[in-house]
């Protein structure tokens, strides 16, 4: 048993040693292959390096230089997902290889893009069934799990946007397109943020809340305005308006239908509060059912 357990234990130090040195290579191959003037950085003169540096890698990931630099020389080091998900935004990774990069590191990625096994088959038939009303399915972090076609063009195209970024919090704070069609933004933002505070209190500790909340305070100086104030709000009904880019101005009844006893999951609804609203939701859900239109007057 000794001599099982020890040969055990030393396939799998082996096994681990070589996704460390996968993972090393596949960084730098990845790292090579961004521009400097993808992310925003002059090329210089005197570039050598194809790609991208370590040091600048590190700075735009916010890890430490020698750190990064043991990572991709195949060190046994710990890597926290907070970390895996900076180096897949800053090396641009597209769904299959951030999922290989968090394969390769051991880890679950915890944001939504990975998997959603709270949503069933049944549920997606539900949205389906809504139409032409947009709906879509929610957890508590605001995170877009699934949605149907008219809640995909209800603040612009949701299908172009990544599906580790479909959160409506980084979007109502960092895309410019969903602050555009919010027509009462600061005051929508303000009480989302307090929302997410109340989520927050079951919580506490669990990394995908922590990469989201590190992610907003690093790319908006309003929420890090509207978090300070440790306002605190709970799920309600609610009438929204949207400055909608295809049908024009929606004024809409906002209804969370829970999923569940615990305040998590939950179904996002949106009637018409008017009749005009009602015919262009019908006029979007008919769009949505068509290639994408070109923007323009309503």
């Amino acid at each position: 048993m000794t001599t099982m357990a020890q040969d055990g234990a030393t396939r799998s130090a082996r096994g681990a040693e070589i996704r460390r040195h996968e993972l090393a290579a596949f960084l730098r191959n990845r790292r090579e292959r961004i521009t400097p003037e993808q992310v925003g950085l002059p090329r210089g003169a005197r570039r050598r390096t194809p790609g991208l540096r370590r040091e600048e890698v590190a700075h735009l990931s916010a890890v430490g230089v020698t750190w990064y630099t043991w990572l991709e020389q195949a060190r046994n080091i710990q890597v926290s997902v907070q970390v895996l998900d900076a180096l897949a935004r800053t090396l641009m990774l597209d769904a299959s290889e951030r999922a290989h990069l968090f394969r390769l590191a051991g880890a679950t990625d915890p944001t939504p893009a990975a998997s959603c096994p709270s949503v069933t088959p049944a549920l997606r038939e539900m949205l389906r069934r809504l139409e032409p009303l947009p709906a879509c399915i929610q957890n508590s972090r605001y995170d877009i799990l699934a949605y149907n076609r008219p809640y995909g063009r209800l603040l612009g195209d949701l299908d172009a946007i990544a599906p580790e970024d479909r959160n409506c919090m980084i979007l109502v704070y960092t895309n410019k397109e969903w602050q555009e069609a919010v027509v009462h933004l600061e005051e929508t933002q303000r009480v989302m943020a307090a929302r997410l505070r109340a989520s927050l209190a079951g919580h506490l500790g669990e990394p995908a809340w922590k990469m989201l909340l590190k992610r907003l305070e690093s790319a908006s100086p309003a929420f890090c305005e509207h978090w300070e104030r440790y306002e605190v709000v709970g799920a309600r009904t609610k009438t929204k308006e949207y400055r909608n880019p295809y049908v024009g101005h929606l004024r809409l009844v906002h209804t969370d239908l829970w999923l569940g006893p615990e305040a998590g999951a939950r179904m996002v609804m949106y009637t018409a509060k008017d009749e005009e609203t009602r015919e262009r939701l019908e006029r979007l859900y008919e769009m949505s059912c068509e290639p994408l239109p070109s923007v323009g007057g309503a």
